[in-house]
This record gives structure tokens, sequence and C-alpha cells, in this order.
């Protein structure tokens, strides 16, 4: 998906977005993890390639425990600076709501290869709809996996994580691991929405 559809959607003299271009890291593959209190409160998860991010929103947000297979629906490419947006999206334009960065690093595909070969894998997973990689972020980290539903509409994934020494098998809530002052928790705090408190067992 080009970045034209993302600046087709978007009126950069009301919203604080980036506008679209294309740009690259200087070293790593960047991956991060934004929550977004739009009309529904999600996820997007967007890696970094070929100059932009990928993205899929995902509604129940990403997991670390293997069993769980959170729906990701693509979405239109974004700009390699949108990794770094945090704020608010005024009412009227697409997206309207509050986005705020959840989880944030670099990233590779599941060999740890060298840039260039590794994109070159990336894409290759990307195409054939089992898109294998490895986080090294925050809170996600190790390996995981995007594997496109096949029969259904072109844009409908699966975000899995490998069973690794990273994952966890207790029950994995992402709105468990956010920051009670978040800007999103005051609001839902306002507006009497509960955020799902850490238990014990939980990792981060």
């Amino acid at each position: 998906m080009a970045l034209s559809l993302y600046n087709k959607k978007r009126n950069f003299k009301q919203t604080t977005e980036p506008a679209g271009k294309v740009k690259k890291s200087a070293s790593q593959l960047s991956f991060v993890v934004q929550r977004h209190k739009a009309s529904r409160l999600h996820y997007d998860f967007r890696l970094e390639l070929d100059g932009a991010l990928k993205s899929w929103a995902v509604p129940k947000g990403p997991s670390l425990n293997p069993q769980d297979k959170r729906l990701a629906m693509m979405v239109e490419d974004h700009p390699y600076d949108y990794k770094d947006f945090a704020g608010i999206i005024p009412a009227g334009n697409y997206g309207a709501g509050i986005v705020e960065i959840w989880d944030e690093g670099t990233y590779n595909d599941i060999e740890n290869s060298e840039r260039k070969i590794a994109e070159k894998n990336l894409r290759a997973g990307l195409k054939s709809g089992d898109l294998k990689f490895q986080l090294f972020g925050k809170k996600l980290k190790g390996e995981f996996a995007l594997i496109k539903l096949k029969n259904n509409e072109d844009n409908s994934w699966l975000l899995i994580k490998h069973n690794d020494k990273y994952a966890t098998h207790d029950e994995y809530n992402s709105e468990a691991y956010t920051k009670i002052n978040s800007p999103i928790n005051k609001w839902l705090e306002e507006n009497k929405k509960p955020v799902k408190k850490k238990s014990s067992s939980k990792r981060p």
C-alpha cells in the first residue's frame, strides 16, 4: 500500500500526524505498537520495511502467549516518522482520538540476518502471507509471526507469538501493561471505562 493513500486520508492543516514521506532508519529496522483510542480502543502494530511502516490494527493488542491468535487487520502504509507520533487527532479527522506509544524497539527476520538479507526475507514473507520476525522491544521480545487468513478478506491476518523463552502461558492482556496515568487511561477514567490491572503472575 502506497503512502499516497495515507496522505489522501489526512488533512495536515488540522492534524499533527507526519506527512507521508519515504524514509529509512539508519541501522536496524524499527517497530512500534501504538495504543489508539478512536471510535474503538485498539492497538496499531507497525513494522518498518522499504521506507515505510507496514501497519496492522490489532483490536485486542499483541500477546506473549502462543495460544493467543490475535486478529490483525492490515491497513495503509504509514510513514517512518509515524513511529514517534503520540497525541490527539482532532475530531472530524480520520482516526480521530488519542494515540500513545505502547511499545517500541527494533526488529529483524527470524534468522537475525544482516539488513539487506533480512529485508529480502521480510518482503517474501509479507508477499506469501507468512511473515516471521523477531522483536526487540521493551514489552514485546522474541519470535512472532503474522499469518494471512486464507479465503477471507485480503487484509485479515493473525498475530501469533512463537513459543520461545520470552513466551508466557499465563493470560495476557495488553491493557494490563499500560501506564495508569496515560492520556488514554485518563480519558477512560473520566468516562468510567475500567482499565484492567496487572496481576503478579504476568510478565511485563
